[in-house]
């Protein structure tokens, strides 16, 4: 273990690590885990080089942060792997200026790579810890583009819809239909759907001009599930 990480297991109240070392895992992370496995959109790669994903995990495993698996953030959630995060936001094809619906914020690591790129990001966490500790974080890193709230993602966030791309986080059987309806014309929805016991496949949703909805099943993966009231369907 490097000595700076060695450092920050014996005293952990203090940051061991330099800026310049992180950021060193973080490019090896990018041309390894994401150019390495084929994500190449330039303003994603750039977008997940930039956010600080040691910041985003807690404190005893910043060691692992910038390694291409998920890692738990408590609560029973996870932070996702870099490449599945980087996956997700290729799929929706970012750009300045739209507007983004995220369900599952998590630690808020998803929605600082979005804020890097898009407008603004509106995202619902169902832990009111979580929720709480993620808007904490993201402003205290800036991103005055994020806008965090506590409740249940199965309803959307109708308030500030339509949302020119939707990424939903949690797994369930089917993508709920608040969201199909918040999604823009022209927009795109990514979420992983199937059977939230085993594994899931990341589901594209594509809505044309005129409101059309298209499907394309694609990477197999494994979510945690979305809770609420998508399990009393």
């Amino acid at each position: 273990m490097p000595l700076c990480l060695f450092a920050l297991f014996l005293f952990p109240a203090i940051t061991a690590c330099s800026e310049d070392e992180m950021a060193s895992a973080r490019k090896r992370m990018v041309t390894r885990d994401l150019q390495g496995r084929g994500i190449t959109d330039k303003a994603v790669l750039d977008a997940m080089g930039k956010v600080p994903r040691h910041l985003f995990v807690p404190r005893m495993l910043m060691d692992r942060a910038y390694a291409d698996h998920p890692l738990p953030i408590g609560k029973r959630q996870t932070i996702s792997q870099p490449y599945v995060v980087a996956m997700m936001s290729q799929a929706i094809r970012p750009k300045p200026g739209q507007k983004v619906l995220e369900i599952g914020t998590g630690s808020g690591y998803q929605a600082a790579v979005l804020a890097e790129i898009v407008g603004e990001v509106y995202t619902i966490e169902i832990i009111p810890s979580l929720a709480e500790s993620a808007a904490k974080k993201l402003k205290e890193l800036g991103y005055e583009n994020v806008h965090v709230k506590a409740g249940d993602g199965f309803f959307g966030w109708p308030e500030h819809a339509p949302f020119d791309a939707i990424v939903v986080t949690a797994a369930a059987p089917e993508v709920p239909v608040a969201l199909l309806e918040q999604l823009a014309k022209g927009g795109r929805l990514i979420m992983p759907v199937g059977p939230v016991e085993t594994s899931q496949r990341l589901t594209l949703v594509r809505k044309d001009k005129d409101g059309r909805l298209s499907y394309q099943v694609r990477e197999g993966v494994r979510f945690v599930p979305m809770t609420g009231r998508i399990q009393e369907r």
